[in-house]
């Protein structure tokens, strides 16, 4: 998590990065967002490992296209991994992306 006491845990535009995945803060969802199942918000491809949201009843994922958004709907919520330190996500909507990695011939998403 960015920890920089300018920002306040309301602000969209907070940044919290845990490995390969960036989460930004965001004021609300795009309007045609669509309703996902489950809270894990990158599958481990080689270790079987995922992000995901340890209370899955406190979160509802979101998909708009090939956006994956996420919203905290209790007070925290605390994003997981085995590799990683947990960290606490404050109530409210986040963007979600996969770190990707310049390859001469494309970008791709790094495989965790």
């Amino acid at each position: 998590m960015l920890n920089n006491r300018n920002y306040s845990h309301n602000e969209a535009g907070m940044l919290y990065r845990h490995g390969d995945v960036l989460l930004r803060r965001i004021a609300s969802l795009p309007v045609a967002a669509q309703k996902r199942v489950g809270a894990t918000l990158a599958h481990g491809e080689l270790t079987g490992h995922s992000h995901r949201i340890q209370q899955s009843y406190a979160v509802q994922l979101w998909v708009n296209g090939s956006e994956l958004f996420l919203e905290v709907k209790e007070p925290t919520a605390t994003l997981v991994h085995e590799e990683h330190r947990a960290i606490e996500l404050p109530q409210g909507f986040y963007r979600v992306w996969r770190q990707r990695e310049y390859r001469p011939d494309a970008y791709v998403e790094v495989i965790d």
